[in-house]
C-alpha cells in the first residue's frame, strides 16, 4: 500500500468493471443503510450500477472489479490508473483472473470457432489476467464475490489515513472462532479451508460444506499437505486438481499446486 489518504474532504470514488459477473459491485450495493451512510462522506463519481457515470474522472479511490480481458481492457486499466490516487482490486476476477482464467492456456482460433457462430466477432485476449499484471495497484480485496463489510472496511480506513487490513489468515481460524466442526475431519469432506484466506465468515464449513477456495490462497497456505490429505481420502489426481483449479486457478500458490500435483499424479 503506497499512501494512506489522510485527513480527506469528500474523496472522490469511483467503481468500475471490466470481465465479472457484477457480484462485488453489487456486494456495495447490498450494503443498504451504511451504503447510504458512505454516500454522504464520499463523492461517488462513477459507478455504473448505482447510476453515476464519469469513468474519465480524476478519483482519489478508484474499486475495479473484473480481469483484463480484451486489447480494449488493457488500454482503459491504464487511464484508470492515470487517473486514480489510489487503485483498488476487489474481488477474485481482479486479483487472479476469475473463473475466466480457467480458459488461460487452452485459448485459441479453434476453441473460439467450436463456441461462437461469428467468432470473427471475439476479441478476447488469450488470457484473462489480474489487474496487477499490467498497473500498480494499491491494494488487493480477495473474495468471489468480496463482502459489503469488507469495502466498507477498506473505505473507512482509507477515510481515516490508515492503511487497510490484508487478512491473509486461513478460513480453519474462523472456523474455530465460530465454534464450528471441521468438515475435513469430522466428516472427511475435502475442504479447501486449510489453504484459503479468510473473509467470508466460514460460510460454506457453517452449514457443513466444504470450502472450495474462493477467498484465493492464505498466506503460507500449505498445499502440499492439503494435496496429500486428499490423495489419502481418495480423490484422484484429477480430483485434487479441479479443487485448485477453480475461482482462483492463477492464482500463484493454486496455479503451482495443481501443476505439482498434475506432474506427480499416478491416475
Amino acid at each position: 500500500m503506497n499512501t494512506p489518504m489522510e485527513n480527506p474532504v469528500k474523496p472522490r470514488v469511483a467503481v468500475h468493471k471490466f470481465s465479472s459477473c457484477d457480484g462485488c459491485q453489487l456486494a456495495l450495493l447490498n450494503l443498504g443503510e451504511d451504503l447510504l451512510t458512505l454516500a454522504g462522506r464520499v463523492d461517488l463519481v462513477h459507478f455504473a450500477e448505482a447510476g453515476p457515470l464519469d469513468p474519465d474522472a480524476d478519483v482519489d479511490i478508484a474499486f475495479v472489479e473484473g480481469s483484463v480481458s480484451t486489447p480494449e481492457d488493457i488500454e482503459r486499466i491504464r487511464h484508470i490508473r492515470a487517473h486514480s490516487r489510489l487503485l483498488i482490486a476487489i474481488g477474485a476476477c481482479a486479483v487472479s483472473g476469475g473463473i475466466q482464467g480457467l480458459r488461460n492456456g487452452v485459448f485459441g482460433e479453434e476453441w473460439v470457432t467450436r463456441i461462437y457462430s461469428h467468432p470473427q466477432a471475439i476479441a478476447s485476449l488469450e488470457r484473462s489476467t489480474p489487474i496487477a499484471g499490467h498497473v500498480k495497484v494499491d491494494f488487493e480485496l480477495w473474495g468471489c464475490p468480496v463482502s459489503g463489510p469488507q469495502m466498507l472496511a477498506v473505505v473507512n480506513a482509507l477515510l481515516l489515513g490508515v492503511t487497510p487490513r490484508d487478512n491473509a489468515d486461513k478460513v480453519c481460524t474462523e472456523c474455530k472462532r465460530l465454534g464450528y466442526p471441521c468438515v475435513l475431519v469430522t466428516r472427511g469432506i475435502a475442504c479447501m479451508g486449510p489453504v484459503t484466506r479468510a473473509g467470508c465468515g466460514a460460510l460454506c464449513p457453517g452449514i457443513g460444506r466444504d470450502c472450495y477456495g474462493c477467498y484465493g490462497p492464505a498466506e503460507n497456505a500449505n498445499t502440499d499437505a492439503l494435496a496429500a490429505r486428499f490423495r489419502r481420502q481418495g480423490l484422484t489426481t484429477q480430483a485434487i486438481v479441479q479443487r485448485f483449479q477453480s475461482i482462483n486457478s492463477q492464482a500463484p500458490a493454486f496455479l503451482a499446486a495443481a501443476e505439482k500435483i498434475r506432474m506427480g499424479g499416478d491416475d
